[in-house]
């Protein structure tokens, strides 16, 4: 029979574990500042699941508002409500998740019970773009809004326990940065595949074509998910597996807990607007390229501009935070990120090859953003378990209600910035003529506003000094 957790413990209290307590794993009996080394191949399993949920990251953000608007016919305000209200849930359900994989933890020595829950995402993603031919406008929206909340609920169910497991490990600092740059590897590959795909597979503008595009990436959301599920078991039969705390919690008592650590809220503060800032800049793509660049099939070259030489970044960026410290190197990454919308504003006078240009180092610097700001949290989350707190649920649940609080408001901005400058909706992609204030307004969208939410996110992020303290540690022994 196997062993239900892989938790370490002290060596003396092996004898002495309480009634109900999960069996403790042998295998990984080492003291906390040891620090293993998870093998290569079961971090790229572990990252598996990261290439999957990359499309539901990925697809809505760059879609959603352009299917709203140019397919179903609803109106740039009423799209970005669509995308925005949702979140409101999510900003309850991601901390209800981190709670209860807190207790999950306690109770059973591991998560997995939720991760195998969140794999649903898949029929909640077909049902988000397979809108009847009968509904139009509000009742699209309607629609829409009903199943992204519904993905929304199930990607947290995956989302929350998947994203604690580099906290889980017993591993040390420059250690979670690998398991961040083989998950960001894999992510990027995710967002490349879909961010490329998803556009070729709809370009005709039809419900049909998003409906197939739908079930197509369906598959890989199950698949590569379920793949992440095995290998997340491995890597804690490894490496060890961090037991929170024995203390039950209420969600807001975890909340408050994490909000009050000075050090993850200065990250999360930042991390909210490095991701309205990205999520805004992803939407606005398509309409850059249709109504600026004046081609709409650029927008899969811009996506491939954008995520290739993400994809190869992460492990040149991991060497550089062994050299900086992460906070150094995420600073670097969202000074780029100010000043590379900047470099957009001449529009199609710019040319096609330095646009391309502009838009792969802001795909450079978005590998940045991604690797060091979720590396940083197993750091706080290690951190505050020195002091006693171990909970490392609750303050990933705090982390991923972050990240999708701001991958909503970052589309609505710019629906809000659309729809002031007077943007007219469509139906089924039919081309319709639009005001000079609305292609004002849809450049300044994409240049302006975005440069201005990532230097608010700068000075939060400058707060942050835990890294501080590592960035010259040694490596844990091996």
């Amino acid at each position: 029979m196997r062993s239900r957790a892989r938790s370490w413990r002290p060596a003396s209290s092996a004898g002495t574990r309480a009634a109900g307590e999960p069996p403790v794993s042998t295998a990984a009996q080492a003291p906390p500042g040891a620090g293993a080394r998870p093998r290569g191949r079961d971090l790229a399993g572990y990252a598996a699941g990261s290439l999957g949920m990359g499309v539901w990251v990925t697809v809505p953000g760059l879609l959603l508002l352009y299917f709203m608007t140019h397919t179903l016919g609803v109106p740039p305000a009423l799209a970005g409500l669509t995308l925005l209200l949702p979140k409101i849930i999510d900003a309850v359900a991601h901390p209800l998740f981190g709670t209860l994989s807190d207790r999950q933890a306690r109770r059973a020595g591991h998560r997995r019970g939720m991760l195998r829950w969140g794999l649903l995402l898949a029929v909640a993603w077909i049902g988000l773009f397979s809108v009847p031919g009968g509904l139009s406008g509000w009742s699209a929206a309607l629609w829409v809004g009903c199943f992204y909340i519904a993905g929304n609920v199930l990607y947290a169910c995956f989302q929350v326990p998947y994203l604690t497991t580099p906290s889980d490990l017993r591993i040390g600092y420059h250690e979670r940065t690998r398991v961040f740059m083989y998950r960001m590897l894999l992510l990027t590959v995710g967002l490349l595949g879909a961010g490329v795909a998803a556009p070729a597979l709809v370009s005709a503008g039809g419900r049909g074509d998003y409906a197939r595009m739908a079930v197509l990436l369906a598959g890989v959301l199950v698949a590569t998910g379920a793949v992440a599920v095995v290998f997340v078991r491995r890597l804690t039969d490894r490496c060890g597996f961090r037991v929170p705390d024995g203390q039950g919690h209420s969600v807001l008592a975890d909340v408050r807990i994490a909000w009050r650590d000075r050090e993850f809220r200065a990250l999360v503060l930042s991390y909210l607007f490095t991701g309205v800032t990205t999520h805004l800049f992803l939407a606005a793509v398509p309409f850059y390229t249709e109504y600026v660049l004046d081609d709409e099939g650029l927008t899969a070259v811009l996506m491939g501009a954008f995520l290739v030489p993400a994809a190869i970044a992460g492990p040149v960026w991991t060497r550089v935070s062994r050299r900086t410290g992460k906070q150094r190197a995420l600073l670097l990454c969202q000074g780029a990120f100010v000043l590379g919308p900047l470099a957009l504003w001449p529009g199609d006078m710019l040319g096609l090859p330095a646009t391309a240009a502009v838009i792969a180092v802001l795909g450079v610097a978005f590998a940045g953003l991604q690797l060091f700001a979720f590396s940083m949290v197993p750091d706080v989350v290690a951190a505050a378990e020195s002091r006693g707190t171990a909970r490392a649920g609750a303050y990933t649940g705090v982390w991923t209600a972050t990240d999708a609080t701001g991958t909503a408001i970052g589309p609505y901005v710019y629906s809000a910035a659309l729809a002031l400058g007077g943007f007219v909706s469509t139906t089924e992609g039919r081309a319709v003529a639009q005001p000079d204030s609305a292609l004002l307004a849809l450049l300044i969208g994409v240049t302006v506003v975005p440069a201005a939410l990532m230097a608010v996110a700068v000075v939060f992020q400058r707060r942050f000094s835990l890294d501080r303290a590592h960035a010259d540690a040694p490596e844990p022994a091996r």
